[in-house]
């Protein structure tokens, strides 16, 4: 990589976008790390920095198209033009369809879908401009369906539905776009969701290793290393896919 080209992780702070950040980092990137809270990214900030990388705090809320905007605009000021898009940030608003309120729906959506649409729209202008881009959505096996989940199921389905659509308009450009589905990660959103069933994280993650072919619990590391894959110079020709990164088959 002759010049340092420029990653934007959302959700950056902690998990899975943290560890997106740092391996994007030993891939050669300068990252702008991305979180609702700006003091929060100083953790993934000062790890990047340590290890000889170069990295940018920005706060932001993903959903609000002015923060998003001014997001991009620094971080090209700051590091340079952006051509990698992580679209990690999430929330959780989890309850049974019954119990499932308008703003638990809303949130939810707001964040997953018109955050990495709000992001994919101001970034794209930078990739275009290179000829040469990726773009990365985080979806779920809950795409799939979850109990308790209406909200987040269809935020994440419908992350690949964007991918797959932003696959076909941004190709000639040189750019990729393509979707990854976790399955269970062991991170805080998880450990948030154990204790909306009442069980302890422990219990909870034995319960999911069970089901799981590969008899572990996947790490933060094991999305961040597909994230890699995808971002590569080499994997120019795989866009608009799906995997699913679960330890076993899924779809």
């Amino acid at each position: 990589m002759a010049e340092r080209r420029v990653a934007i992780v959302t959700g950056a702070a902690r998990g899975i976008g943290a560890a997106t950040a740092k391996r994007l980092a030993e891939d050669g990137f300068a990252v702008g790390v991305v979180d609702l809270d700006e003091k929060q990214c100083a953790e993934t900030v000062s790890a990047i920095e340590s290890g000889g990388g170069k990295a940018l705090a920005v706060g932001a809320n993903v959903a609000d198209a002015e923060q998003v905007q001014a997001a991009v605009d620094r971080i090209a000021s700051e590091l340079g033009a952006p051509t990698v898009l992580v679209n990690n940030a999430g929330v959780l608003r989890d309850n049974m369809l019954f119990k499932m309120s308008e703003d638990d729906w809303d949130t939810v959506m707001n964040v997953h879908l018109r955050g990495s649409f709000l992001m994919a729209r101001a970034v794209q202008k930078h990739m275009v401009e290179a000829k040469w881009g990726r773009i990365i959505n985080l979806s779920s096996t809950s795409a799939l369906g979850n109990r308790g989940q209406a909200n987040y199921s269809t935020a994440k389905a419908g992350l690949q539905g964007l991918t797959k659509t932003l696959a076909i308009e941004l190709g000639k450009f040189g750019i990729t776009a393509n979707a990854i589905a976790p399955g269970f990660i062991a991170t805080d959103m998880t450990k948030a969701t154990a204790e909306r069933v009442g069980m302890s994280f422990e219990d909870f993650t034995t319960a999911a290793i069970s089901q799981i072919p590969v008899g572990r619990a996947g790490k933060p590391e094991d999305i961040a290393n597909t994230v890699s894959f995808f971002v590569d110079e080499r994997s120019g020709f795989v866009s608009g896919q799906v995997v699913y990164v679960a330890g076993g088959p899924k779809a």
